[in-house]
Formats: structure tokens, sequence, C-alpha cells
């Protein structure tokens, strides 16, 4: 069962040979200066404004969203009340404070006490709770502002509830990229409020990931050195050997040696052996991306993985170049693997493929931001300071609903309407990502 009641891949069968669709509106306009949205490759936005993103500017180009909220907003309101945060939210706009105060409320609301749920209506079902980006979001946008505390019991009790005793996730299709995710989550838990709440307790359950990891390295070596996998939950069944799982696995077994060191424990493989194991991956990856990726780097189909695929027409074209354009690459970027120049020129290949639209990320006919996070990581990484905003406030204009911003995990071009369930990776982008803007 995929988290969608229709999946992405049914969205993607019904829409991809659309060339024609809604129109969108400007503001004030009694036509479409926009004709045909879904024939357009570059985002229509990026020539609306002039000089560096307006956060008023870009709320003022469409029609908010509507729809309902997803929990009730007397208990929103009261959770907002209770946080402390440290630093306070102050991002230079009060529409994105609200955003990011927002967003940490809906931790707590979606929570059922420690336990996770990735969201409401189709999402609260049991079998998505396992789900491990939602612990990944949240940790990192509890911690990111100072909520250590929270952050430390939701991270101690899912590594208790979620990790099997060999190192596996109790989830019906994780990716191999969040077993990486998921040790980079607990070195950056450590460095920014220490191991109080989680650490005693959770060294066995992520010693066991990092040994799941390495075995998986052990066994690709015996080919080209690539660990072949899930990518995702929805595309579990298209195993093979992608480069943001392997970028992740790099940089989650390179965080677990750092954060075992620094902690003076001892894990099952030696500090030394994962650094060594994650230097031999990083370089037979890249080496696979470049015999891989087109020689033109005017081509902005770089195929996610090893085995490659026939060039799309677009980044919505098929099923295979939605999942690049909406995860695979942005789990790249935030991997860190890429050299900056590999790195954006995936970010160009995604301005120009067709990829989205006020920043935010297109998926078939409609918009799907549940891991923009990644891809705004990677902006900022690179100092595309100007490209991270627009993305950033594109989102939380146009992908949480005007009133009370609950963010819809899919949702229409403007005027946006609730095309999946709330979830709460999709809340959170913007309390993750915001955090950056505040010194």
């Amino acid at each position: 069962m995929t988290r969608d009641q229709m999946s992405r891949r049914q969205f993607i069968k019904a829409g991809a040979g659309l060339v024609a669709g809604p129109m969108l509106a400007v503001r004030g306009s009694s036509h479409d200066p926009q004709a045909d949205w879904l024939r357009l490759h570059r985002d229509p936005v990026y020539g609306m404004i002039s000089g560096g993103p307006d956060l008023d500017h870009i709320l003022s180009l469409f029609p908010r969203p509507r729809g309902e909220a997803a929990f009730d907003a007397a208990l929103i309101a009261e959770n907002i009340e209770k946080l402390r945060t440290r630093p306070a939210v102050d991002t230079g706009h009060p529409f994105l404070d609200l955003s990011v105060k927002t967003a940490l409320a809906h931790i707590d609301a979606t929570f059922q006490g420690d336990h996770p749920k990735y969201g409401v209506g189709t999402y609260a079902r049991t079998e998505h709770d396992g789900f491990p980006p939602t612990i990944i979001a949240a940790v990192d946008a509890l911690s990111a502002w100072g909520m250590d505390g929270r952050a430390a019991r939701l991270f101690g009790y899912w590594l208790g509830r979620f990790v099997r005793e060999d190192g596996t996730i109790d989830y019906y299709g994780p990716s191999i990229s969040e077993y990486g995710q998921l040790l980079h989550t607990a070195a950056l838990l450590e460095e920014r409020s220490g191991t109080a709440g989680w650490w005693s307790d959770g060294f066995k359950a992520l010693d066991a990931i990092a040994e799941y990891l390495l075995a998986l390295r052990a066994g690709a070596e015996k080919e080209d050195g690539l660990i072949s996998g899930s990518p995702e939950a929805d595309t579990r069944e298209d195993v093979g050997k992608y480069f943001h799982n392997n970028g992740w696995v790099v940089k989650g077994l390179r965080r677990w040696a750092d954060l075992c060191e620094r902690q003076k424990a001892s894990p099952s493989t030696a500090v030394s052996t994962a650094r060594q194991v994650a230097g031999g991956l990083a370089g037979d990856t890249l080496e696979a991306i470049h015999r891989t990726w087109p020689a033109d780097p005017r081509d902005f189909w770089l195929p996610a993985q090893v085995k490659t695929s026939e060039r799309p027409a677009s980044l919505t074209a098929t099923i295979e170049a939605s999942y690049t354009n909406y995860r695979y690459w942005p789990e790249l970027l935030s991997s860190g693997l890429l050299p900056a120049e590999m790195a954006n020129r995936i970010v160009e290949a995604r301005l120009s493929g067709g990829g989205q639209f006020c920043g935010m990320t297109r998926f078939a006919d409609h918009l799907d931001d549940w891991p923009l996070a990644d891809h705004l990581y990677g902006l900022w990484s690179l100092g595309r300071k100007d490209d991270f905003l627009l993305s950033l406030y594109g989102h939380v204009a146009y992908h949480q609903v005007e009133g009370h911003l609950t963010a819809y995990e899919q949702i229409s071009f403007p005027p946006g309407k609730r095309v999946a369930d709330y979830c709460l990776p999709c809340q959170l982008v913007a309390a993750r990502a915001a955090r950056l803007l505040v010194q």
C-alpha cells in the first residue's frame, strides 16, 4: 500500500500525457499570462520578480490555497502559546514566523504522545507510523529551535519501537537513504543538545543500523561497489543502485563514526573501519555518476541510478523522472556527496526541465513538497540564497492553506486545493529551512 489513496504512480499515468491544464491567473489580471503551464519547463515565477525574492510580493502573485484544517484551530493556537524556542522565532517577516510556529505546533498535534503519525486521514493509518522521514523531520525541527527534551524523547522512542535487532526498520518500504539519515539525525541531535534522554538506550539500535549498512556495502564490493536497494516507499519494488541512497550511506557512516568518537563509544565496527568504508563508497559512487550522467552540461536528464533510462520529455513526463525530481535529486543534494559543480548541475536541471513552480516541486499535474527541505538544504549549502528564498517563500505561500496554514502533502496549482491529506514532514519544511535565516 502506498502512502496515498491514489498512488503518485497513478497520478503520473493519468497526467503524463496532458499538454494543457487549468490556467494560472495572476492576482488582479483578467486573463492568464502563463498560458498552458503544463508545457512550461522554466519556473515562470522567475520572470515575475526582479532582484531577490520578496515574501510579500510572492504572496501577492496568485490566489492562496483553500481547504480544511488538519486540526482544530484552538489546539494549534494553544500549542503555539506553549512554544519555548531557542533562539526566538524571528526571521524578519511575521508570516514566515507564524509558519514556523504553526509547524512546530503541529508536531504534538500529529504525534500520539511520543508515538509518531505521518498525518491525518489516510496518513493516520498505523502502517504509516514507522515512515522514517516523519521522525527525521520532527527531530531536526525541534532540535533546530532548541526544543531539546521533546526531540530526545521522540527520537529515543522511535529507535526503541521501529528498529529491529538486525538494524532493519519496521516499516513496509524504507529507502536505503533513510538508514543513513537516521545516523545523521543522531549526530545532529548530539551536536545541538547532547545525549540526554536517548543515547544510552538508542546506541544499540543505531549501532545495528550502521552494521546493516556496512554489510550491504560488503556485499556490493563484489560488483561495482554501489549498494542496491529501494529508493522510496512508493517505488520500493524498483530496486536499483540509486545515487541518493549511496550518498546518504556515505554521509550516515561518516556521521556515525564522528559521533562515536566524540562519545568515546565502542561500536561493533571500529570507527576507522567505518570511515574507510564510507570513503570507498563515496569514490565508487562519484565514479558511477561521472560514467552515467550525460556529457552535455545543458542536458537536464541526469539519471537517478546506474541503470540509465530513456531521456524524458520533461521532469513530469514519466514515473521515473517525477520521482527523481521530487525526491531522488533533493536527497542526493542534501547528502553532500557531490562537488559544487555537479550539485549546481542538478539544481539547473530541475529549473530547466519543468521540475518546479514558484520554487515548489512539480509532480505531474500537482505540487508535492514534503521532501523540499532536502532541496532547500542543498541550495543553502551551494550559496544559492535567492533560489533558496524563492522555494521557501513559494512553499509557505502556496503549499500552506490560507488562514490556518495546514500543509497538505500534495496540492494543486493555484488556486491550490488538497490533492492528498496533510502530512507532518510537509508542514515542517518551513520550520527546518527558516532556521537557517536566524542567527
